[in-house]
Formats: structure tokens, C-alpha cells, sequence
């Protein structure tokens, strides 16, 4: 009998890992999750900042690094470039099994880049030389500067995951720049069947910046609204409804006769990826953005405690398109009780380009201070230890 994992395949949906150490690649544990049925791992800085400073796991990676004289962005990125490297091999079979449909995992690119166009473009272009495997994708924040970049990677044959959508405008951003990317290589005579590319749609923070909005106003006496009996009904709502508007832009998109020119040169369509899928009220089901949100050319990528949770007690059946006219509702209450979305989902970009800035700066000094405290005599000038030795 299949587990819930692999129904969520049968319905089209991809599961995949949103988690990263040594330990688990070199452990065994990836290889039981693929066992499983997960089919591809993502990473941010933020889950790399939890690996490196809350195990020991790279402990003895540090000092042959550190003797080398490298800087700690330079140890950051061998560190994880070898973890994403270790977790790319362990899903290769799972690539050459679906033929490049599935099998990847992501490496981000540096978060402090993300209002830089022309630099992200290098970068990630360095980074997917540097992973040196064809299952990797090079994350890439969906700022409206990262929109350009994601379109010049994918004309260049760089595999892209567009992180960090939390609007539709944002998404309609990233699919353009897709499919203008898969334009850009035809035209250059390119294989457009060679390129894969995921929109990472965060979806758990929505609710959480929506909620807060509506219990203040509940708080402050607000509670009827016209086609609703309160505002009490519309908590815990929006995120889902904004992920089914994404799922019915994406089927526009890639079902529609523009991209059909593309299909027909063997080109993928750039699957809608539910992240930030755990759930941060603990009144809600633990499961709600999975079992909400399944349907077909997905992927969900999910944290461990959702992952066994969704094995343990989750539902496997298509919903992304059930439900479609109460989305409508919703929105026009959301708009009735004065929650911009456009402002909510603004404020959330801006702040997890700020969260994966700060992880990844607290990482490079966590970084720095494990090598002192590893290499004692090389706390103050690596080079003139080196140069001694």
C-alpha cells in the first residue's frame, strides 16, 4: 500500500525536503526520505545558519578550510556547495528516473544580492559551475530585480527556483521571466528541454501577517462584514486562497498558447512550489497547507515535523481548484476589512530578504568564531599562520 507521499505523486504533486546538515546526507537520512518518496531538497540560509551553528557536524570540515586562509564567506560557500553536492548524488537517481522532471536541489544565492541584478546573474552562474551537477537549481529571490536575472539564467540554460513569492504580481513576474528565458534560448537555436525551474510560493507567513491585521481589528470592535457574518471566518484563509489565485495564473500560463509553442520543443513547465508550508498556529491542523493545496505540475516542499505528520495523518487529494468561488469571497472581504494584500505580501518580501541576510551574516560570524576557537593560533592572521607552517 502507498504512503501519503507517494499518493501525492500519483496526484501529480512533488514532495520535497526543506531541510540541509552534513549529518543528514552523510547519516543515511536523506537517502530513508527518498526511500520514502521525497524527489528533490531545498536550503536558505537560514536552515545552513541552524546546521552550522547548532551541530558539530562540520567541525572537522572548519580547520583544513580555515588553514587554507580562506575568509568565512569562502568556507560558507565550500561548506554548503558540498552538502548540496551530497544531496544532488543522493537524488540523481531520481533525476535520471524522470528524466529531469524531478531530482534537484536548490543552493541560494547570496541574500544581500537580491536589489542586484547584474551581480545575482554572475553569481549564480559561478554557483551552478561550481555544484558541477545538471540536478541543482540556483535560488534566486523574486524581487523585481531577480526577475531580469531569472530571465538571463534561464536563457543561459541555468536551472532557476524563483524563492521568496508571496503575491501574484510577483509570480506573474516570475513566470514571464521563464518563459522569456526558454524564448531567449530557442531563439538562440538552444534546448529549451534541457532547463528546469520551480516558483517557490511562500504560503504559511500570509496567514500569519493576515491574522494579526484581522485580530486587531476584531480586537478593536470590528466584526460584521457585508457577505460575511464576521471577520472571525476569514482567519487562517488567506494564504490558501492566495495560492489557488497562483495555481489558476500558473495554469493560465503554462496551458495557454504561448507556452505551447515552448511544450512543443520538449520545454518544461515551471512548476508552482508551495514553501513555507508549516503551519505557525498550533490551533491549526499541522497538515492544512498540504492537504489544501494539492494538484497537479506542484511541488510542496515540506520541513521535517510536516513531513511526518502529513506520513502519520494527512489526506492526499486534489484540492488547489476545488472551492474557487469562496476564494472570491474571501478576497472581497479581505479588501472589506481594509487587509491590503499588495501591502501584506510587500512587507513579507522585504522581510525574508532581511531574515536570509541576517541568517546568512550570523552564519559568517559563527563561522569565524568556531574557527577561532578551532584554530587558536590562527585567531588573528590565518596567513601569517599559513605562511609559518
Amino acid at each position: 500500500m502507498s504512503n501519503t507521499l507517494e499518493q501525492l505523486q500519483e496526484l501529480g504533486q512533488s514532495v520535497w525536503f526543506d531541510d540541509i546538515s552534513r549529518g543528514l546526507v552523510e547519516s543515511g537520512g536523506l537517502q530513508e526520505l527518498i526511500d520514502l518518496g521525497v524527489t528533490g531538497l531545498t536550503s536558505n540560509p537560514t536552515i545552513f545558519e541552524k546546521a552550522v551553528s547548532g551541530s558539530t557536524d562540520y567541525d572537522d570540515a572548519l580547520p583544513p578550510l580555515a588553514e587554507q586562509g580562506l575568509s568565512a564567506g569562502e568556507i560558507y560557500e565550500r561548506l554548503t556547495i558540498e552538502d548540496i553536492q551530497g544531496a544532488a548524488d543522493l537524488l540523481r537517481p531520481v533525476y535520471d528516473r524522470t528524466r529531469g522532471a524531478d531530482g534537484y536541489a536548490s543552493l541560494e544565492v547570496n541574500p544581500h544580492l537580491a536589489h542586484d541584478t547584474q551581480t545575482t546573474i554572475s553569481e549564480a552562474r559561478r554557483l551552478f559551475t561550481a555544484l558541477g551537477r545538471p540536478n541543482v537549481m540556483i535560488k534566486v529571490p523574486g524581487t523585481p530585480e531577480g526577475a531580469p536575472a531569472v530571465r538571463s539564467l534561464i536563457g543561459q540554460g541555468i536551472n532557476v527556483n524563483v524563492t521568496l513569492l508571496f503575491s501574484v504580481d510577483a509570480y506573474r513576474r516570475a513566470r514571464e521571466a521563464y518563459v522569456s528565458g526558454l524564448e531567449d534560448m530557442a531563439a538562440s537555436g538552444g534546448d529549451v528541454g534541457s532547463i528546469a525551474s520551480v516558483a517557490s510560493f511562500f504560503v504559511s507567513r500570509v496567514d500569519a501577517a493576515v491574522d494579526a491585521k484581522l485580530n486587531e481589528r476584531i480586537a478593536a470592535g470590528s466584526h460584521e462584514l457585508p457577505e460575511l457574518p464576521n471577520l472571525q471566518v476569514l482567519l487562517g484563509r488567506a494564504a490558501v486562497a492566495n495560492a489557488k489565485l497562483a495555481y489558476r495564473d500558473f495554469k493560465n500560463t503554462f496551458y495557454g498558447a504561448r507556452f505551447a509553442q515552448l511544450k512543443a520543443r520538449g520545454a518544461r513547465v515551471q512548476r508552482t512550489l508551495w514553501g513555507s508550508t508549516s503551519t505557525k498556529n498550533p490551533e491549526y491542523s499541522d497538515v492544512m497547507y498540504v492537504e489544501a493545496l494539492v494538484g497537479a505540475d506542484t511541488v510542496n516542499t515540506m520541513p521535517e515535523p510536516t513531513l511526518r505528520a502529513f506520513l502519520d495523518h494527512g489526506v492526499a487529494k486534489e484540492t488547489l481548484e476545488s472551492d474557487l468561488d469562496q476564494v472570491a469571497q474571501l478576497t472581497r472581504g479581505l479588501d472589506a476589512a481594509g487587509v491590503g494584500m499588495e501591502r501584506v505580501t510587500a512587507k513579507l518580501l522585504t522581510d525574508g530578504v532581511k531574515a536570509f541576510a541576517d541568517s546568512y551574516d550570523e552564519l559568517l560570524a559563527n563561522i569565524e568564531r568556531k574557527r577561532a576557537a578551532l584554530l587558536p593560533r590562527q585567531r588573528h592572521d590565518p596567513a601569517e599562520a599559513r605562511a609559518g607552517s
